[in-house]
C-alpha cells in the first residue's frame, strides 16, 4: 500500500497525518463529522471552549462506539447459545 502524507483541520488546528491511500476517504470523512459535531454543539450549548467542545464531541463517539459494540456482542453471544442449545437437542 502506499502511503500519502495530509494535513486535517479538527477544531481550528492543522494535523499532518501520514495514512493509507485507501484511508484518505474515511478519515477526511471522520474529520467532517467531527467538525459537524462541534459546530453542532456550539450552535445548542452555551460552551465555546474548544477544548470542552472536543471532549464532548468524543464523549459522544465513545458512548456510540460503546454501544454499538455491546449490541454486536450480545448479538455474537445469541447466535453462539442458539447454536449450543441446537446441537444439544440434537
Amino acid at each position: 500500500m502506499s502511503e500519502l502524507s495530509i494535513k486535517v483541520m479538527i477544531g481550528g488546528r492543522s494535523y499532518p497525518l501520514t495514512i493509507n491511500r485507501s484511508e484518505e476517504e474515511k478519515i477526511r470523512k471522520a474529520v467532517s463529522e467531527i467538525d459537524k459535531n462541534i459546530k453542532e454543539l456550539k450552535n445548542n450549548y452555551a460552551v465555546i471552549d474548544m477544548q470542552d467542545l472536543l471532549a464532548m464531541t468524543a464523549l459522544e463517539y465513545a458512548t456510540d462506539s460503546v454501544s454499538k459494540n455491546n449490541s454486536v456482542e450480545f448479538e455474537n453471544l445469541s447466535k453462539e447459545i442458539i447454536n449450543l442449545r441446537n446441537e444439544l437437542n440434537q
